[in-house]
């Protein structure tokens, strides 16, 4: 990637695996669950300043919210200008689950009662803009709406921002909250779920994938301001890369042509050969 080398100080986690990186990471390596859980306990509240803030924000916000002051609360002290401070966020279906709730109360008690709070609850841009002004960041606050690569192209576009020398900093990353009875049929009768319930991506015998909810972000510094800083650099983006197969909404094109060039132009961005990737 060319102009600065960008840092990656901080990572926050909330995920089914375990909220916090720690727990993230603990739960990576146990023992699948069977089944399917439900959390009944989660509490966005403190990462509000209020309850009312938090109850105004759709459960896709609220899981970037908290991933963000995690990344935050490991980078440290950021000294940057506001207006060189930008927010990230990728998701795919945004706040579906405020969308679908407030159908149903228009059809059961009238459109005079739908929420006020439901467009800006459920539009795709609402996690960037929770924790741009959650944190007083004042440069770009986007987001892109990429399906289920929403959250690695943010990565790659807030990267370029601070090679490039628009931000000094920027907080990363994508959130899904995508558990609806529509969104869950929707998927099932697309034939996109898997029928043994195991997330196995990379694996031959891979038959779909196994719904979840959660957001992760990175905190994202150039690296010589990091480094006066005396940050902890966990990792560094090198580079990155966006193609589109042009062949089906959903189905890979045939031979993976477009995974293969995707690849491929990363680590030409990052000035890399494929026996350096571990």
């Amino acid at each position: 990637m060319l102009g600065r080398r960008v840092a990656v100080t901080g990572i926050g986690v909330v995920a089914p695996a375990g909220i916090g990186k720690d727990a993230f990471w603990s739960g990576l390596l146990s023992p699948a669950p069977n089944g399917f859980r439900q959390i009944e306990d989660w509490d966005p509240s403190p990462y509000f300043d209020n309850p009312k803030e938090a109850r105004r924000s759709d459960r896709v916000s609220q899981f970037t919210l908290a991933a963000a002051a995690e990344a935050l609360e490991q980078a440290g002290e950021i000294s940057a200008d506001p207006a060189r401070r930008g927010t990230f966020v990728g998701t795919g279906v945004g706040g579906i689950g405020t969308l679908e709730e407030q159908i149903e109360v228009r059809l059961s008690k009238g459109e005079r009662r739908v929420s006020p709070f439901l467009v800006p609850m459920m539009m795709a841009n609402a996690p960037a803009a929770t924790i741009s002004m959650r944190y007083g960041w004042q440069g770009p606050c986007e987001n892109t709406v990429t399906a289920c690569a929403a959250g690695t192209h943010a990565i790659g576009n807030a990267a370029r921002m601070v090679a490039d020398g628009r931000c000094d900093v920027v907080m990363a990353g994508g959130a899904e909250a995508p558990f609806t009875p529509t969104a869950v049929a929707g998927f099932g009768n697309m034939t996109a779920l898997s029928n043994s319930g195991d997330s196995r991506p990379f694996d031959s015998n891979r038959d779909g994938f196994v719904m979840a909810e959660g957001a992760a972000i990175l905190v994202l510094e150039a690296w010589e301001i990091a480094e006066a800083r005396s940050a902890m650099i966990l990792a560094e983006v090198l580079g990155s890369a966006s193609t589109a197969d042009a062949h089906h909404i959903t189905a890979p094109s045939p031979g993976g042509v477009g995974a293969v060039t995707c690849m491929q132009l990363a680590m030409d961005d990052a000035g890399i050969t494929p026996d350096q990737v571990r």
